[in-house]
């Protein structure tokens, strides 16, 4: 009935099998922005926030998050992640933060949905400490960057040059 990969012949919901494909080694690298007025922003560099460590709580959300991927998204796959890196870079010339995301794992599907959740559960996590000191901040450009493995192989997001995920925070 249906070409759709998450559609069985009857038309329900229905999980691909992903039984008979290959083990390879996947990648995935996901961002996304929030911008933050002046104020807040300098709260965050000198670690003056009342909610505390703001930008090592947000690295931790979105690692914990990528881990319960499965858990959020209903046709997602439970994965076997063997790394998960979360960086945020402070852009106070643009008034934002920019958080990426890092997803490995060798097996059988891609892991963009994880590096996906990864970047939002962060942002939201900034978003949660941060709103009493700036109700108006604002998330965008959220996007997968880049994916390897599979029978695909490597894809880029057409538009960018990426910078890979340093150790900041």
């Amino acid at each position: 009935m249906s070409k759709l990969s998450h559609i069985d012949q009857h038309g329900k919901a229905n999980m691909v099998d992903v039984g008979d494909k290959a083990i390879t080694s996947r990648e995935a690298v996901a961002e996304g922005y929030i911008y933050i007025n002046l104020v807040t922003m300098q709260e965050i560099v000198q670690q003056q926030n009342k909610k505390g460590d703001v930008l090592t709580t947000a690295k931790i959300a979105g690692i914990m998050a990528a881990k319960q991927c499965s858990n959020l998204i209903p046709l997602c796959h439970p994965l076997m992640l063997s790394k998960v890196d979360v960086t945020i870079e402070i852009d106070e010339k643009n008034a934002r933060l920019r958080v990426q995301s890092l997803c490995k794992l060798s097996g059988k599907t891609g892991v963009e949905m994880e590096a996906l959740t990864a970047v939002n559960v962060a942002l939201l996590t900034l978003f949660d400490m941060c709103k009493a000191s700036d109700p108006a901040m604002r998330i965008e450009g959220i996007r997968v960057l880049r994916k390897t493995g599979g029978k695909t192989g490597e894809w880029q997001h057409p538009d960018t040059l990426i910078s890979e995920p340093s150790s900041d925070v």
